[in-house]
């Protein structure tokens, strides 16, 4: 996980319980707003996200972001990249600016409004809709190559790898008996994953939304929609691409063919960067299973992933992690680019 904590703000510590309905609702009325009173929780667990009526005015959806998880500069950084885009029309749904600020301090807690959007799953094995989402995912890297994240962390081995690798060890949510055969697999696998990034290298590192899967993209009459950059993060612009991908290798190769014959039509793609695809999803698997272990003293999760405190969790977790082993040292896909 990172570290970015947030020292601007006294009242990191200030669990989630804490906000009850009335507390949300008031909120959002200290920008000025009368709440109708209609109120929905929406999907999310590291941060809680609601729908939230108002009177003269359409309903906005309202993020209150996780305690000591990003810095304030964090935040608005990754807003400042949505409104980037927007400006140049690409669909990413920037927070709006209220009395000139996106992030806002109401009852200890930080937030953020932004329009609701409306949308469907995209189907992302259409070859013609893959195509679509590689030009506009090329159309974000072309503007998010233009200057860095300061404030947010790179995607690599030692963040995403081995320090979550060492939280998990000392976590006390592995078996006793799963231990040090965990320990050896994170070993192996880090090895194999700084390989992969050193047959990548160089490449250039850039601003990413770092979580571009199905439930992170909306379809809309005019196309793909990002939402959600909460993961953003400097990174291989490949991180970005891969989660589009499912299937035999036949199936994933044609499914990146696809995405890249869209998206080289606004910024070039470094092919040998197609090596990272197994190391990104291997590090994905582990940063995943240490964000429910470290998030575990919030409620919500083990409600979420009531699995996770179970012994066959762990047995199918190696197993995957296992078997990564192998994918790793497959050849990347064989992509041919006119």
């Amino acid at each position: 996980m990172n570290n970015h904590h947030d020292s601007s703000h006294t009242a990191a510590s200030i669990p989630y319980s804490e906000l009850r309905p009335e507390v949300i609702l008031n909120a959002v009325e200290t920008l000025g707003w009368r709440c109708d009173g209609h109120l929905m929780g929406l999907n999310s667990y590291e941060n809680r996200v609601y729908q939230v009526g108002l009177e003269d005015h359409p309903p906005v959806v309202v993020k209150f972001y996780r305690p000591g998880r990003w810095s304030d500069d964090a935040i608005i950084e990754e807003h400042l990249f949505c409104l980037e885009l927007a400006e140049l029309e690409i669909a990413a749904i920037p927070p709006l600016v209220i009395h000139g600020k996106t992030l806002h301090h109401a009852y200890g807690f930080r937030f953020s409004v932004t329009p609701r959007q409306g949308g469907r799953t995209p189907d992302l094995e259409d070859v013609a809709i893959l195509e679509r989402l590689g030009r506009f995912i090329g159309r974000i890297h072309a503007v998010a190559k233009t200057r860095p994240f300061v404030h947010r962390p790179h995607l690599n081995t030692e963040a995403f790898g081995v320090q979550t690798s060492q939280f998990l060890l000392q976590s006390g949510m592995i078996p006793a008996n799963w231990v040090q055969s965990y320990k050896e697999l994170l070993t192996h696998l880090l090895a194999l994953i700084d390989k992969g990034f050193q047959q990548a290298s160089p490449f250039q590192a850039m601003r990413l939304h770092g979580d571009c899967h199905a439930g992170n993209m909306l379809w809309t009459d005019t196309g793909p929609c990002f939402v959600d950059f909460d993961d953003a993060r400097m990174g291989p612009p490949v991180q970005d691409l891969w989660m589009c991908l499912s299937g035999s290798r036949e199936e994933r190769t044609l499914q990146m063919q696809a995405l890249l014959t869209g998206y080289q039509q606004f910024h070039t793609f470094p092919l040998k960067s197609l090596c990272l695809i197994e190391p990104l999803r291997t590090l994905r698997m582990i940063h995943h299973t240490a964000w429910i272990a470290k998030r575990w003293h919030d409620p919500a999760f083990p409600k979420a992933f009531p699995w996770f405190a179970e012994g066959r969790f762990w047995d199918n977790h190696i197993q995957a992690l296992q078997e990564q082993i192998i994918a790793m040292e497959e050849p990347p896909l064989d992509i041919l680019m006119g």
